[in-house]
């Protein structure tokens, strides 16, 4: 793993000047964090938030500051509220630059108690934690993506940039559907690295511990008492690290906020370790079979256009009879 202190979370600061940051959930919160972050570095920060009292509030202070900030009332969870707050970026500022979907919710409902009526389950689980925290983010990622390759040019900062948690990585007893969701998120990243690298768009996830937000209910935090908790301001550089690093070799990775030191950067490739590099070798040969099956096949169709059927199938019965009589000679030699 590298390393990254907090005097290196913001010595590219100097791309964000004059780009457009779109981040939903940026009322409060580690989102409230970044969006200063970056608009104390030139950005033009856009903020959708449920909360637009609170939302106002941060746009007020960033213009108090000398810097430029809107926001829009959105429901994250309500896709006609996303597609206007990326259509309200891109009218008021010219374009969309970053996109940091940071909106996010911790466990609601309690999985284990089955409500009954007449002796029956009453009434599925609530999946709410996970249309905010992972349907949502798919909303967000897939505008995204849209909004950041509108009339990029070579060499533009484009970035997307996801908020997980350590419980992407370790499951949190009392919280399966917060773990399945944030689980979801650093497999969703995974996903679209590939695609992203093609398009010249960075694409990265912050993993922070908990941290002191309005997100953590109180009776964790006073489980994690004497436990130190990641500062907001840390994981905040984190985000805007993963966004502006010109090295789109660290594109994809993984950020990681254990504890309440420095930010760590995972290679991808430690992300095959173990069991893991033993699936994607498997997926990686099954892959590749299907790519051999694939270019056979466009050969085959390719030189039935070009030569045509009677020289095709001539030179099959040649290649037949070439392997026949190898055969011929191993059986007899």
């Amino acid at each position: 793993m590298t390393t990254i202190t907090d005097d290196q979370l913001y010595q590219y600061a100097d791309r964000v000047k004059g780009k457009v940051v779109l981040i939903t959930g940026a009322a409060n919160g580690i989102g409230k964090q970044a969006a200063l972050s970056f608009a104390s570095h030139g950005a033009k920060v856009v903020i959708g938030d449920l909360d637009l009292p609170g939302a106002e509030k941060v746009v007020a202070e960033i213009n108090q500051a000398g810097g430029q900030s809107a926001c829009l009332r959105c429901d994250v969870t309500k896709w006609d509220d996303q597609v206007d707050l990326f259509e309200f970026a891109e009218t008021t500022y010219g374009s969309v630059d970053v996109v940091v979907p940071n909106a996010g919710v911790t466990e609601i409902g309690k999985f284990h108690v089955v409500p009954l009526a007449n002796g029956r389950p009453s009434q599925p689980p609530s999946t709410k934690t996970l249309e905010i925290n992972l349907i949502a983010v798919t909303y967000t990622a897939y505008l995204g993506i849209f909004y950041l390759k509108k009339n990029k040019a070579d060499g533009d900062l484009k970035a997307l940039i996801l908020l997980g948690s350590m419980a992407s990585w370790q499951a949190i007893p009392g919280g399966p559907m917060y773990s399945a969701s944030k689980h979801g998120v650093l497999g969703f990243m995974r996903s679209l690295y590939h695609p992203c690298l093609d398009d010249g768009i960075r694409i990265g996830i912050v993993h922070p511990f908990f941290a002191d937000t309005a997100i953590v209910p109180i009776y964790v935090k006073l489980a994690l008492a004497g436990i130190p908790l990641t500062p907001t301001a840390r994981i905040a550089g984190a985000v805007f690290y993963a966004a502006t690093d010109p090295d789109m070799e660290s594109s994809g990775c993984p950020w990681l906020l254990p504890d309440d030191g420095y930010v760590f950067r995972l290679p991808r490739e430690q992300l095959k370790e173990g069991v893991y590099r033993m699936i994607d070798e498997r997926a990686n040969a099954a892959i590749g079979g299907v790519q051999n099956v694939r270019m056979v096949t466009a050969v085959v169709r390719d030189v039935w256009r070009l030569v045509g059927r009677k020289i095709f199938f001539a030179a099959l019965g040649a290649l037949a009879t070439q392997r026949g009589y190898k055969l011929y000679l191993q059986n007899n030699a």
